[in-house]
């Protein structure tokens, strides 16, 4: 990424205008201030703006790149640019849920435009009496029921590599494509 200087872009804040009354009127002066102007205006305008560069909703395109790696965001240049803004600002709030099953479903949601049902716990288990024998070693298989959103078609290569990476380490994903709402939801 590169920002060059824009030709002629005026100084928001002219030093030829700052000076004292003796140097109002000396021609010397005011073209030298002049020729500063003209190098400073980029550098107050960037600074004028940095808010703007911050905000992944108004960033320039090809600064969503940066903004997605300041915060750990998925960033796929193929995807559509208004996706790809709502990755970065929806970025931190993902990182809160990843390995829940909100997470995953906002993730799926977010990412492939897709609605999605998760079954299974992952193989927790406990107990609420110290010292009481825990239960039978549940099955660590967690199912991730995947079916058209905004999309016409679920791609399952690409759902099954995002479940992958959003599931926790210890636990198996399985993914399953539906052609549409599953019967039990009356969706």
């Amino acid at each position: 990424m590169s920002r060059a200087a824009v030709p002629g872009l005026p100084s928001r804040y002219p030093i030829g205008g700052q000076l004292p009354a003796l140097y109002a009127d000396d021609d010397f002066a005011q073209r030298f201030t002049a020729g500063l102007d003209t190098v400073l205006a980029p550098v107050f305008a960037t600074l004028d703006n940095l808010p703007a560069y911050l905000d992944p909703r108004v960033t320039p395109t090809d600064f969503l790149a940066w903004l997605a790696s300041w915060v750990g965001a998925a960033d796929d240049p193929q995807w559509p640019e208004e996706l790809r803004r709502e990755a970065v600002v929806r970025a931190v709030e993902l990182h809160r849920w990843r390995g829940t099953r909100r997470g995953l479903v906002e993730g799926l949601r977010l990412t492939l435009g897709v609605h999605a049902e998760v079954t299974g716990d992952g193989g927790a288990t406990w107990s609420s009496t110290a010292g009481a024998e825990l239960p039978p070693e549940p099955s660590a298989e967690i199912l991730v029921r995947v079916w058209p959103g905004r999309e016409a078609q679920v791609d399952p290569d690409r759902a099954r590599e995002i479940v992958r990476a959003m599931c926790p380490v210890h636990t198996v994903c399985r993914v399953e494509v539906l052609p549409g709402p599953p019967a039990d939801e009356g969706r």
